[in-house]
């Protein structure tokens, strides 16, 4: 019984051991967990204060910073390359960001908005800032009569159908197009046709808009009115017909650029050629090539020498030299003396002769 109970007792005291051992190292597998979760937390939620030498330069408006201080070459090489480049941008972000809180804020929809200053850093454009478009004849006299413009309502009252319908367009409200009866004016002819009358009005009012609009974009393209070849008149010549149809190819949203010619139609004349520029983003290998062909003729000694180029413009200047020699040689205006043959012959010509007498051949002409 004695020998019984203590092996009992003994493997109690083993179960008892295994459990604490396995509790210890549940519990500092619990603690090791909880330890790396805080520091991949930390390592997410760094702290917003970054330490600097030398502090940035800050252009709120373009929303740049400037780093002066100089790269810790000793971390660059003991750390990976991406790492550290990572944590020097992230740096340098936080206090952009951190100078960005300190402006001026305002809510605009449940959103806060900073208000930035104006840029100080001047940025070059690749492509030119756009000109305005030249203000129409209507918008000149009603800025000089103070006419603002007023925004109308779509839909009006018609007093006829007692509906509400569109102010413009089809089934529009007070359409007078659709009367089958007109009443004849006291001081109009009683035979006139007044619907024939209506429908000319009209198209005399839609050729008058076309040719204002016309006139605002010769206006805008700093050109002559071109008044002349499209008023209505009995004979017009050739140079307004062509002036009239330029302007009527050109007045397309395209500028003329996708309409057809004739087949013996000349092209313009003066339309100049318009600039083209390269997208902004595009192939980056093309313009690397074009930057380092530019650095490679800065940095070359001897300038570059299109020989043909040069050879051709030699040629040039000889031939207008030797034109220009020609021009100031006084000419012969005809030979005198040394003739061959006997006395005059008939009409006063020198040389005698008739009708069978041959012409001689000049000399130096074969």
């Amino acid at each position: 019984m004695e020998t019984r109970k203590q092996s009992l007792d003994l493997s109690h005291g083993l179960q008892r051991a295994s459990f604490e051992s396995e509790t210890v190292m549940a519990s500092c597998s619990v603690e090791d967990v909880l330890a790396r979760a805080e520091k991949e937390e930390a390592e997410k939620l760094k702290s917003i204060s970054v330490h600097k030498e030398l502090e940035l330069e800050f252009d709120l408006g373009n929303l740049l910073a400037s780093d002066k201080n100089p790269p810790h070459v000793r971390e660059f090489k003991q750390q990976k390359k991406e790492e550290f480049l990572r944590s020097l941008a992230r740096g340098n972000t936080q206090l952009l960001i951190n100078e960005l809180w300190k402006l001026p804020t305002e809510r605009v929809e449940e959103v806060i908005v900073a208000k930035l200053p104006d840029p100080s850093t001047r940025l070059p454009r690749e492509k030119p800032v756009p000109k305005p478009r030249a203000p129409t004849k209507w918008e000149e006299f009603a800025k000089l009569k103070g006419i603002q413009k007023k925004k109308k309502t779509n839909l009006v009252w018609d007093d006829v159908h007692k509906e509400w319908k569109r102010r413009w367009g089809y089934k529009r409200a007070n359409d007078d197009t659709k009367e089958w009866l007109i009443e004849v004016p006291a001081t109009a002819d009683p035979n006139e046709d007044q619907f024939a009358k209506r429908v000319k009005a009209k198209k005399e009012r839609v050729a008058k808009n076309e040719l204002n609009r016309l006139k605002n974009i010769a206006r805008a393209q700093k050109i002559k009115v071109p008044g002349a070849g499209l008023t209505p008149a009995s004979q017009q010549s050739k140079a307004e017909l062509q002036m009239a149809m330029q302007v009527a190819k050109t007045s397309t949203a395209s500028v003329g650029k996708f309409q057809d010619r004739l087949p013996k139609e000349k092209p313009a004349r003066n339309t100049g050629k318009k600039r083209k520029f390269q997208p902004l983003i595009g192939d980056f290998s093309s313009e690397k090539q074009k930057q380092l062909d530019m650095l490679k003729i800065m940095d070359g000694k001897k300038p570059r020498l299109d020989i043909t180029k040069a050879v051709n413009k030699q040629m040039r200047e000889e031939d207008v030299e030797s034109g220009s020699k020609r021009r100031k040689t006084p000419g012969k205006k005809g030979r005198k003396g040394n003739f061959s043959g006997k006395g005059k012959g008939k009409k006063g010509r020198a040389g005698g002769g008739g009708k069978n007498r041959k012409p001689r051949m000049k000399q130096g002409k074969r």
